[in-house]
Formats: C-alpha cells, structure tokens, sequence
C-alpha cells in the first residue's frame, strides 16, 4: 500500500510539474515575435471565410506568432475564433498574439493614409491648387464643395450659414484650417473640407467662441481679421499689436487701408502695390471702402487667430514694413510719425 501512494504521489507531482511546465511554454507562446520590432509593419490579407486555423496559419507563415495552436487555443478561450473578420489588417512582430486576435476580431482593417500640409496664409484657390499637386483632389470639384459644403457640416457647424453673401466668393474661405494632416488614401474633397473645417473649431475651441461674443463680434469678423493680420504679419509677435492697429481704425471709422486685400483682389502677391492697384473696384478693397472686407482674405494660423481675439492695446493707428531684414514693422501714432518711418524704411531699401 505505502508503494502505492508514493507512486500516485509522484504521479500528481508529475502531472503538477508537467501542468506548470506546459502552462509557462503556452504562456511565452504568447508573447512576441520579437518586440524590438514594433516598427516593422506586416500586411497579412485574411480571406472571406477564414477560420482560427487558417488565420493562425497566415499569421504564423508572416513571422508574426509563434505557434500556431497556441494562436488557436487562445482564442477559442478568448471567445475571438467565432468574430474574427475578413480584411487586410497591418501587425508587426512586437505585437502579442492577443493583441493581433483582439485587432482581427474588432475589424480594425488597415487603410493607407498620406499626409498634407496646408501653409498658414494660404487661400482656398491655393489650397486646392496644392491639394490636386497631390493627387488628393479635383481642384474644380473642391472649389464648389467650398462654396456648397456638405450639410451634415452646415448642420453642426450652424455659424456656416450665418454670413452667406454675394459679395463672398468662396463660402469657406478662411475656415479651412492650415495644418498638416493625415487621411486616408482613398479619402474624397468632402471628407478634406470636414476635417480642416473641424479643426479649425477644435482649435478656436469654446473658450475662443466665448471670447468671440465677449468683443461683441461674430466669429466670421474675427475670422476676416484673423486672415488680414496673417497676410501683414511676418514676425508672430508682431501679430497682436498689429491687430490693435487695425481694431483702433475701425473704432473710429477710418479706413484699414491693407495691402494684403488689396493682393487678394489681384490674386498674386505684389511687394509692391502701384495706385492703379488701390483703385481697383472691389468690396474687398479696404482702401476705398471703410470696416471689414466681407470675409476672410486667407486662411489664418493659431496665432494670428489668437491675435485677433486678444489685440494688444496701443495708440498706434499706422504701420510700415521696415525692409531691414527682420520682418518687423514701424508703428505710428500720426500720420505724420508715419510719414517719417516710410522715408526710414525706403532708406533700407538703398
């Protein structure tokens, strides 16, 4: 009997090792490939109809498990064998085997993105312009999305219908956000118009929008002040001080007299304008017409939005490029401060 129950006893002690030993071996089954390897993107392709056996198979023919009937045991533990789902997805060997069953069962299938970026100042018909270079539009179908945007973005975005006007050539103008960006390869004009418009609000944010009816001003003014700072200014911290300029002008009805709406009007950048220039008959043309132009002349960046929000408060209601290499500007007081800074700054140009 005692021979017995010391050989029972070394059985369970076998059986026992044996479990701990064979539970160790499924547990480093598990772990990765090779976790130095997380930049190393796989594409594997898993068919129509795939079951546990043929995934696990694909994935361990692409070096991205280690055993394929651990891949399918834990998955059967895991409830993942009966929602796994056709695809391409993208795994890298650094990946555990849960982590590629728990992204094969989920559907989180790889698309291809591409990146683009927008530079601050830019206006709707150069964004286009640089979208096609890409290959990521149809510039003249972007155009009239931009001037008819999709409804679903007029619906959460109800301030987009607030300043419609025949005066304005493209509706969005000014609200496409200048950023860099990824999308999807496969990605339409719609779907660019919605994530620059989004961004654009995400950044603006509602502390922004709060400020907006702080000054008493609608969003589509600040908008148009953002984008004339944009095109003035060429040092940021320049920005605000330049926006007081143009905001002190406004309040006692003088004119803007900015040469950037007059370089919208002409569609070209010009350093420097000619009279005939000044004349030109347009409502965005501040020299002749008083207050704001009837909407935003670029698209402007995070700071000069942030400029137009909070203008730095001066008694100066003139400035002038100084062409001495610092992209700074001489303020003025008095049309007559400002006459004398002129003649210094044509002095640099000599």
């Amino acid at each position: 009997m005692k021979a017995v129950k010391w050989f029972l006893i070394i059985i369970m002690v076998g059986a026992i090792a044996a479990a701990v030993l064979l539970n160790s071996a499924y547990k480093q089954m598990l772990q990765p490939v090779d976790s130095s390897a997380s930049g190393t993107q796989v594409i594997v392709n898993i068919p129509t109809g795939a079951g546990t056996e043929t995934i696990a198979e694909i994935l361990f023919d692409h070096g991205l498990i280690n055993n394929t009937l651990a891949f399918r045991f834990m998955s059967r533990m895991n409830d993942y064998d009966h929602r796994f789902m056709a695809g391409r997805y993208a795994l890298n060997p650094a990946m555990s085997m849960e982590e590629q069953a728990r992204i094969i069962a989920g559907g989180e299938v790889y698309s291809e993105t591409v990146w683009f970026t927008i530079p601050e100042g830019f206006t709707v018909g150069e964004i286009a312009l640089r979208l096609e270079e890409n290959g990521l539009v149809n510039s003249s179908r972007f155009l009239e999305l931009v001037n008819n945007p999709p409804s679903d973005l007029v619906e959460k975005y109800p301030l987009l219908a607030e300043f419609s006007s025949p005066e304005i050539e493209y509706l969005l103008e000014g609200y496409l956000f200048p950023d860099t960006y990824e999308i999807y390869l496969d990605a339409g004009e719609e779907d660019i118009i919605r994530l620059m418009v989004e961004r654009l609000f995400q950044v603006i944010g509602e502390e922004g929008l709060n400020r907006v009816a702080e000054m008493d001003r609608s969003l589509h003014e600040i908008l148009t002040m953002a984008s004339i700072v944009e095109r003035e200014a060429r040092v940021d911290h320049e920005r605000p001080l330049i926006a007081g300029v143009f905001y002190n002008r406004l309040q006692i009805g003088q004119r803007l007299e900015s040469c950037a709406t007059i370089q919208y009007i002409l569609g070209e950048y010009k350093e420097f304008l000619s009279y005939q220039d000044l004349e030109i008959p347009s409502p965005y043309n501040t020299y002749q017409h008083a207050g704001l132009p009837p909407g935003p002349i670029a698209a402007a960046g995070e700071s000069s939005i942030n400029a137009a929000l909070y203008p730095e408060q001066s008694d100066y209601y003139y400035f002038n490029y100084k062409y001495d290499g610092s992209g700074e500007h001489f303020f003025s007081k008095t049309l007559q401060e400002h006459n004398q800074n002129v003649s210094r700054a044509e002095a640099n140009l000599q």
